[in-house]
């Protein structure tokens, strides 16, 4: 939604600065602010993408 043709919805989020992308479902709630041109770190605060950094199942031999 464009915050400039609904002023009185940025107050109500508490929207302080632009672009801001707010995920309220499901749990927890997450707040992006700012610069959204990394989408892999977007991706994966959403929960739409896994970290490289994650564990590995341990294999069983």
């Amino acid at each position: 939604m464009d915050i400039s043709q609904y002023p009185s919805l940025a107050k109500g989020e508490q929207i302080i600065a632009a672009p801001t992308l707010i995920k309220k479902l499901p749990l927890p709630l997450r707040r992006f602010i700012g610069d959204m041109s990394q989408t892999d770190r977007i991706l994966l605060g959403l929960d739409l993408r896994e970290s490289a950094q994650k564990p590995s199942p341990a294999r069983t031999r």
